[in-house]
């Protein structure tokens, strides 16, 4: 893995954003698996910037998104449906044919999670896959557990997930207890992978996703055997991996 170091949280965005741009412009076709929460978002917002002034063209491009909350409505605006729309998807000039998520109203399990294989499938190797990462090592929404799992699933979110991400919502009872989520596999093989991690809070899952031993109950950690992994992570984010570094 290789571990670049940002300054803050604006300085981790651009430098993840120059890596996405730098593919897009040499490959205008490429297949971008994007991820969501607010990791991400200041790299969404500079791949905007760049955009509007003309640097950049998304007509070619192709995405498939990690996760989607079970039963969330899209127009819902915490879907990551809404989310993308709101951070990305409306400000640049990307086809909504290309654009590829999980349904999360589809009530069948068994029957969602093989039509987004099968749309992962269809789309080829993802290029660059954009992960932030939880404060439990999760990356999309494959949560700890006793094995990695392969394919898209629906995955019963952890306690520690749902507080993390109860700031988003008016209360605790309204954060979903479950979600769609593309499995660790597919995520293995794309051809790069991109971690953006920032704050003293995704600390202990960056030193132990990097450097502790490969296991499911800190899946990030899976990322150690991927032949083209990059994580750039804040001062903040690395501050438990001084003995590494």
């Amino acid at each position: 893995m290789r571990i670049i170091r940002a300054k803050d949280y604006k300085d981790m965005s651009r430098k993840a954003a120059n890596i996405i741009s730098a593919q897009v412009i040499l490959k205008p076709d490429s297949v971008l698996g994007l991820a969501t929460g607010s990791s991400p978002i200041g790299t969404y917002e500079q791949l905007v910037k760049w955009y509007e002034k003309g640097d950049l063209d998304f007509a070619d491009v192709t995405t498939v998104n990690l996760d989607e909350y079970y039963g969330m409505k899209p127009e819902n605006d915490q879907s990551y449906h809404y989310f993308m729309h709101d951070h990305f998807f409306d400000h640049v000039n990307i086809d909504p044919s290309r654009i590829n998520l999980p349904n999360g109203m589809e009530p069948d399990e068994k029957k969602e999670c093989a039509r987004y294989d099968a749309v992962l499938r269809s789309v080829g190797d993802v290029d660059i896959q954009l992960l932030g990462i939880g404060r439990n090592g999760h990356i999309g929404f494959n949560e700890p557990d006793n094995c990695f799992a392969k394919g898209t699933h629906c995955v019963e979110l952890t306690e520690s997930t749902i507080e993390a991400n109860k700031r988003f919502f008016a209360s605790e009872d309204e954060v979903p207890r479950r979600a769609y989520s593309m499995g660790i596999h597919t995520i293995m093989t794309a051809k790069k992978v991109l971690v953006v991690a920032s704050g003293e809070d995704k600390a202990w899952a960056i030193r132990e996703s990097c450097f502790g031993p490969v296991t499911p109950k800190v899946p990030g950690s899976i990322l150690q055997l991927h032949n083209d992994a990059i994580v750039i992570a804040d001062e903040a984010a690395l501050s438990l991996c001084g003995d590494f570094l």
